[in-house]
């Protein structure tokens, strides 16, 4: 273990950020194509909210039928935060996209603190790196200023597309300025969380879970009277009321808590030691369970609290959609969805919930691609080989990961429609729309596998380029939502899974095409267990 450097009288470590500036280059460096993505996708939450709402309600009556529907809904509240100034675009804009954009940013700063503190002490990078002269605090450092830079650059990118757009100045800078404090306060939450903890999963486990806690106060806090929202960042940022005469003294609250949070860190930085946290991990049993004996038994403990929380956030996720109910039409506007999806769907509500369960699948395609690249981090951490230099068989192995990968995508699509169907029902007071909203979702899994044998058929042949199955994704988002509006050719749209899939329940269920894309799935899944038998391993 490496022991702490003697103190000055002064009380401060000599030399502590030696090197912070050539750490945060790098870091900057090695995050620039992540951080145009986050920045990106963080700002689009908010831009395209204000393009969408422009053209789905161009009259006045439109909005002030919005803000009725929307202002006395306590489900639409907890889900996006106060109603103000609904009966404007701007304050639509706020109302729909300042939760979910803070959630971006707060996510994001999670990532970055994450993956240049504990992650790199986890690999071993980080101890290299200190064989130079590197300060004890440079690394943290270096993460946290980072960190800094990206909440500046997409709080800016935020206020300035829309006030591009041409929506208010003040209000759109108080936006930017409350994602950007909220991503501040959850990068603190992460620092602290990597001195605690010896992992970066349970790094990412703690600030995940302050995010989860902080979004449910502010829920339970804006449709109640309002005081457990100031216990969360994310109500900080919503209190600094965009567009409707702009408060900022909340922004000062969110700097100084990141700060109070940020100097705690660096207090149990001073108290552990290096690879360690300051908590010490748990010991293990001194026997493995019977379950840990096989590659399915050890894939299932690996994978099973990545499937536990996609499960229930997409329970959650489809609970939030059934609330909506038969208030379609009205949440609408003059949206066409026949327009956007290129095909006749049929009556509005069934073309909505269509179009939402079609969201939520692909949604479940990155827990999917998450579950399909963990045979990749195993390798590369060096993980497997060990086990593969046993009796045990490379494809028993991989196929105990490919099980928990394709099981865990029926699971979690099947409660995402499960929890669309419970409130759906209970609202309009069809219990019948349960069963058929759950099916409706699961009709999308061969689409899903799909995607996740995409992942194995690069593991297989090209394992450094495996992440490059987040395209797929992508491809699938731009052709769901946009295909039809820009008139993709329909070779082009064929290539996406879900573009061959009926939308249930808006239309009639077709077995035909759900058997011919599990076919396509088996075929690219088994094609990539046949190029892993026969590369060599890899390690970082």
């Amino acid at each position: 273990m490496t022991t702490l450097r003697p103190r000055t009288p002064g009380g401060r470590y000599a030399g502590t950020f030696t090197g912070t500036g050539a750490l945060t280059r790098f870091a900057l460096r090695r995050e620039r194509f992540p951080l145009v993505a986050w920045i990106v996708g963080g700002t689009m939450i908010y831009w395209s909210q204000a393009v969408a709402l422009d053209a789905a309600y161009p009259q006045q009556a439109d909005l002030d039928a919005l803000a009725r529907s929307m202002s006395g809904n306590a489900a639409m509240i907890a889900m996006a935060g106060p109603p103000r100034v609904l009966d404007t675009v701007a304050g639509q804009v706020a109302f729909q996209s300042s939760a979910f954009g803070m959630v971006v940013a707060g996510l994001m700063s999670m990532f970055l603190i994450g993956r240049h503190t504990r992650a790199n002490e986890e690999s071993g990078r980080d101890e290299l790196i200190r064989s130079a002269v590197v300060g004890r605090y440079a690394p943290p450092m270096a993460a946290a200023v980072v960190t800094v830079i990206a909440n500046i650059l997409l709080g800016l990118a935020i206020a300035f597309s829309l006030i591009g757009y041409g929506l208010p100045g003040a209000g759109s800078i108080a936006l930017g300025v409350g994602a950007g404090c909220a991503g501040l306060v959850f990068g603190a939450i992460a620092l602290l969380a990597a001195q605690i903890t010896s992992g970066t999963r349970s790094c990412y486990a703690i600030t995940g879970a302050a995010l989860a806690v902080s979004y449910l106060l502010r829920a339970v806090g804006d449709v109640g009277n309002g005081v457990l929202s100031w216990f969360s960042p994310l109500g900080w940022g919503q209190a600094m009321r965009p567009y409707d005469h702009e408060i900022w003294w909340p922004a000062l609250l969110s700097l100084a808590v990141a700060a109070a949070i940020g100097l705690l860190a660096a207090q149990v930085l001073d108290r552990r030691d290096f690879g360690a946290g300051l908590v010490p991990p748990r010991p293990g049993p001194a026997r493995a369970a019977e379950s840990l004996h096989g590659a399915f038994g050890l894939a299932w403990r690996l994978q099973r609290g990545l499937l536990i929380g996609w499960a229930l956030g997409m329970f959650f996720g489809g609970l939030s959609f059934g609330t909506i109910g038969n208030d379609v039409e009205d949440l609408l506007g003059e949206i066409d969805l026949d327009q956007v999806l290129g095909q006749n769907m049929g009556s509005m509500v069934d073309a909505f919930y269509a179009m939402a369960v079609a969201i939520l699948a692909i949604i479940t395609c990155a827990y999917t691609i998450s579950a399909g690249l963990r045979p990749r981090a195993e390798e590369s951490a060096g993980h497997a080989e060990p086990l593969l230099s046993t009796r045990l068989p490379r494809l028993r192995w991989l196929s105990g990961h490919a099980v928990i990968m394709l099981a865990g995508s029926a699971v979690v699509l099947a409660l995402s429609g499960f929890g669309m169907g419970i409130t759906y029902g209970l609202i309009t007071g069809d219990l019948s729309q349960l069963i058929t909203l759950t099916g409706a979702a699961l009709a999308y899994l061969p689409a899903v596998w799909v995607l996740g044998a995409v992942t194995l058929l690069l593991f297989g042949f090209a394992p450094q380029a495996t992440s490059a199955a987040w395209l797929g994704m992508v491809f699938c988002v731009v052709v769901l939502m946009f295909g039809a509006t820009l008139k993709f050719p329909g070779w082009l749209m064929s290539l996406s899974p879900f573009d061959n899939l009926p939308l249930v329940p808006a239309q009639p269920f077709d077995a035909v095409p759900l058997l011919v894309t599990t076919g396509v799935a088996l075929l690219l899944g088994a094609a990539g267990a046949f190029g892993f038998r026969r590369r060599d391993l890899e390690t970082s």
